[in-house]
């Protein structure tokens, strides 16, 4: 029996995660659920301390949810977060993720929330998100880890259903892209500390837990942060090529060194 090669293995998986456009509402709805509030509650809080740092005029949010803002209390002026498709009820502008509206160099912060994990092509998203923003930007990627106990119960719940039909890519996975394309990494943390289950008692406790493994600096989070700044490319000086000057000859005049023959 013949194995499948790695490509048909890459492209048979493509296939069973959903479209981004058609994830994108499923997430939103998510986020307005008991456990989805939890959520997004513990990664405004890891958010917090760094978006008071940032400073600029652009900040833009790529998200999996056009409803539900990281970035209002950030200090910049313009905050930017699209709609991935048109509906009757959107507000903010249409646009794709993968190709993004704007010019090169222009914003000051860009953070992906969840839109890594939401995405068919993370390249790409990622590659767009860093052509916008400007030399000395800082990128905010959060995601879910696939190592943790979410990790472990999204094999064990709907895969149809989010958050469980994300990607869930690896934090050095993704340090290692950043990397690769000319971004430093200032820090990597993680949240989610609490167990992913719509009990009661756990959302109760979800606080106390997420505290908990704050202050243990677990690396075992539902989700992580990193922190990365756009390289400022060196300019190096181009130095004319100046030919060096010959010393002027220094010859008698014709005239001197002729002696006139008297007959």
């Amino acid at each position: 029996m013949k194995l499948p090669s790695k490509h048909q293995i890459r492209r048979r998986l493509l296939r069973a995660i959903p479209e981004t456009r058609a994830r994108t509402p499923q997430f939103s709805e998510w986020f307005d659920s008991p456990l989805g509030e939890k959520v997004l509650e513990a990664e405004k809080q890891l958010l917090e301390a760094y978006l008071s740092r940032i400073f600029g005029y652009h900040i833009l949010q790529l998200g999996c949810s056009e409803t539900h803002s990281l970035i209002d209390e950030s200090l910049a002026g313009h905050k930017i977060l699209f709609a991935p498709r048109y509906h009757p009820h959107a507000r903010q502008a249409v646009a794709d993720n993968e190709e993004l509206p704007l010019p090169e160099d222009s914003m000051d912060a860009v953070l992906i929330h969840h839109a890594l994990d939401s995405t068919q092509d993370s390249h790409r998203l990622l590659r767009e998100a860093i052509r916008v923003l400007r030399p000395g930007g800082r990128l905010l990627v959060l995601g879910f880890n696939p190592v943790s106990p979410w990790g472990v119960a999204r094999w064990f719940r709907n895969r149809s259903e989010s958050p469980w039909n994300a990607r869930f890519i690896s934090h050095r996975r993704i340090a290692d892209w950043l990397k690769l394309l000319d971004l430093h990494v200032d820090a990597i943390h993680f949240g989610l500390h609490f167990l992913p289950f719509r009990n009661g008692y756990f959302l109760r406790n979800a606080e106390r837990m997420e505290a908990f493994g704050r202050r243990l600096t677990s690396p075992l989070g539902g989700a992580y942060f990193i922190l990365g700044t756009k390289q400022v490319v060196p300019i190096t000086p181009i130095v004319p090529r100046w030919r060096p000057l010959r010393a002027p000859a220094t010859v008698m005049p014709a005239a001197k060194n002729i002696r006139a023959k008297i007959h």
